[in-house]
């Protein structure tokens, strides 16, 4: 470290140090709220998340009191920044009942500065759906649904271990529809013993309710799953390849633009939130299992909450909600930069990443010289985007940055 006299020091004034591994940001990133709800119906088979089954019941007031003192001893982190988007996840949030929404959001409204127009997103599982409750989320501030279908097919509900059949996921879109004027659909492809035909159908059925967003996800099996440890049968790559292109194609088609890895809109209709993760800004998360990435002018630190919901509650009453924290190394920096905004398919400029990383793009000039070289990457002096052969062997391309 080097000392600093400052103006006007006389002796006996301690000195200031300058470290020089400090980042400069000269400007905070966007910040998000994400906020957690640990429960489902059901484990599915294929599911990392942390989720954990309902057994009769959940604590929803003492869950909702823990969330709150969890945002009240996170204020200090993020005293006067605006919030521009609010992701409610899961688990299973549409379990809540209409009044504990409505509390959950009267305490968000409460504690923070919410953007005018900020995009509220609440995940839903079509096997949740109550005409009635849904109209008092949308009452009580939730102007987004992102709806869990995975898929149409009843049978393949079953292999995945859904608790809704294809009526109830049509139900339930038509629910969203008379409530929201902004939802997602969530589908899946690759499924067990999957057919193109069967692909195309779930597709076809989806775009036929004119969803302003999809998200259509490859299924993988996730190490810690059932899926990981007894894989069923899935369709090879030649037939999985036909079923991307086949989505590329179709959606396309019908005025989605692929904008993210698994992310397709309408024009206007972008997830805001997640293009703030993929963009590298700030999130505050809170609840159980909750991780938070947040940038201070001279370090970005990430945290992570505990993943019991008997845990996460009890250290939230005892004034520590916040599990583990972290800095993020100057030197994983654009590692962590580049492993989300390569996802985007039309790239980035340039200059986001030293606004959002404080450092100087020639952190990884060698790196990206490299990727251009091997046609993963198209860069000049206004963009930087993965190539179709780089969006293909994204996971190599991203890996180029560790």
């Amino acid at each position: 470290m080097i000392p600093i006299t400052p103006v006007g020091s006389s002796a006996g004034v301690a000195l200031r140090y300058l470290d020089p591994g400090a980042l400069n940001l000269t400007a905070l990133p966007p910040l998000s709220l994400y906020v957690h709800f640990p429960w489902c119906v059901r484990k599915c088979p294929y599911c990392d998340f942390n989720s954990h089954e309902v057994r009769g019941s959940f604590p929803e007031q003492e869950y909702l009191q823990a969330l709150r003192l969890d945002l009240e001893q996170s204020l200090p982190l993020i005293w006067g920044r605006k919030v521009y988007s609010v992701f409610i996840g899961g688990g299973t949030p549409s379990l809540l009942s209409a009044d504990g929404l409505d509390q959950l959001m009267s305490d968000i409204r409460t504690l923070l500065p919410l953007d005018l127009n900020a995009e509220v997103t609440m995940e839903a599982n079509p096997g949740t759906f109550e005409a009635e409750k849904f109209k008092r989320f949308r009452a009580s501030g939730i102007n987004r649904l992102s709806i869990g279908i995975q898929s149409f097919n009843t049978d393949h509900l079953k292999a995945l271990g859904r608790i809704h059949d294809g009526d109830e996921a049509r139900r339930a879109i038509e629910i969203a529809q008379a409530n929201f004027d902004n939802f997602n659909l969530d589908l899946m492809y690759a499924l067990p013993q999957q057919t193109l035909g069967e692909c195309r159908r779930d597709l076809e059925t989806a775009m036929s309710f004119a969803p302003p967003h999809l998200s259509l996800y490859h299924l993988t099996m996730e190490p810690n799953t059932v899926f990981a440890k007894y894989p069923p049968q899935l369709p090879d790559e030649d037939a999985s390849a036909d079923m991307q292109d086949l989505i590329a194609s179709e959606t396309a088609a019908a005025g989605y633009q692929h904008y993210e890895v698994s992310a397709y809109a309408r024009p206007g209709h972008q997830a805001r939130h997640n293009l703030n993760y993929w963009q590298f800004g700030d999130y505050l998360g809170i609840g159980a299992g909750a991780h938070s990435k947040l940038s201070f002018p001279h370090r970005i630190v990430r945290q992570t909450r505990a993943k019991q919901p008997a845990s996460f509650m009890q250290a939230a009453q005892a004034g520590r909600a916040v599990h583990e924290e972290a800095e993020i190394a100057r030197d994983e920096l654009p590692f962590e930069f580049m492993l989300n905004a390569l996802r985007l398919q039309e790239g980035f400029d340039p200059n986001l990443f030293g606004e959002r990383t404080g450092l100087a793009i020639t952190a990884i000039e060698k790196t990206l010289d490299a990727a251009e070289a091997k046609g993963l990457l198209y860069r000049d002096h206004k963009l930087i985007r993965p190539t179709v052969l780089g969006q293909r062997f994204l996971n190599d391309l991203q890996q180029m940055f560790l």
